[in-house]
């Protein structure tokens, strides 16, 4: 029987990637007085609705789909929560 998941993939920049957008967000919160800011990292979230059998015939092709499209294996990371 096929159930609708409601799946988010979280994609970030490995941690030894620099992260130039990072470094311009955190002197931007910097200029606005947010001193308290240490460090940022950017990244996104992927939202998906998928339709299939089991949570994990979803869970493995969805990691079929970061590692072809949704995310760069070679310089980022990637996380998925399926609800």
């Amino acid at each position: 029987m096929m159930r609708v998941f409601r799946v988010k993939v979280e994609v970030k920049l490995k941690a030894v990637v620099l992260d130039p957008q990072g470094k311009t967000v955190l002197g931007a919160l910097h200029n606005l007085g947010y001193l308290e800011v240490q460090e940022t990292r950017i990244g996104k979230l992927i939202e998906l609705t998928v339709k299939d059998e089991s949570e994990q015939k979803v869970k493995e092709r969805v990691e079929e789909m970061c590692k072809k499209l949704l995310s760069n294996p070679v310089i980022e990371d990637f996380v998925i929560k399926i609800e």
